[in-house]
């Protein structure tokens, strides 16, 4: 057993542990961070497979934008976490059962894979890029895929503004096209009087 094999049980069995409490935290506040520590174990394990592109943005997206998001938003809306945790042991052994499943299935990729690839590492050149090949990756043989990504994406963006959108009567509400639409003469009325003289 190398260094490397080492540092990917370390990592792993970190990254195993956090994940469990993530799911088992009391507060929403340390789910979070345990889920920040996930983060950060799971991009080690990207940078031992040679993808450091995918490590920082690992890093740089979900716990420097998409967590700190997570975090003021729990922080912020003060939940009753005593009502949250209403009806757990009841859904526990159906959660239990897809789990073990999950696992299963997982275990069972894991077995073929290992079978059919191997565990030998392969080797790359001193010029090698490994954001270039995922970049050729995607916009060649996963092209259609990734589009398809987007548009699934933009689709649940206009869907999430239209379940948020709501009109309320009475509100003050701005209209740019008659703003744009306005003319001096609707604003401005010059108004001829006569000058008054002192003493009158």
């Amino acid at each position: 057993m190398n260094f490397e094999t080492l540092v990917f049980y370390f990592l792993a069995s970190i990254l195993l542990f956090a994940g469990l409490r993530v799911v088992t935290a009391r507060h929403p506040v340390h789910a979070a961070l345990f889920l920040v520590l996930a983060f950060f174990t799971g991009a080690g394990l990207w940078l031992l497979l040679e993808a450091e592109f995918l490590a920082i943005t690992l890093v740089l997206v979900y716990i420097g934008a998409v967590m700190v998001l997570f975090l003021f938003v729990v922080m912020m809306l003060n939940l009753n976490i005593e009502k949250m945790r209403q009806g757990f042991w009841d859904n526990l052994p159906l959660a239990a059962f897809v789990g073990i499943l999950m696992a299963i299935e997982m275990t069972l990729v894991l077995t073929v894979a290992g079978r059919t690839v191997g565990s030998a590492s392969v080797s790359h050149a001193g010029g090698y890029s490994n954001t270039k090949e995922l970049g050729r990756l995607l916009y060649t043989d996963y092209v259609y895929p990734f589009e398809l990504a987007a548009v699934i994406l933009l689709v649940a963006i206009v869907a999430a503004i239209a379940i948020t959108l709501r009109r309320r009567p009475g509100t003050k509400h701005q209209d740019p096209a008659w703003q744009v639409s306005v003319k001096r003469e609707d604003r401005v009325r010059l108004v001829s009087m006569p000058a008054e003289k002192k003493g009158e």
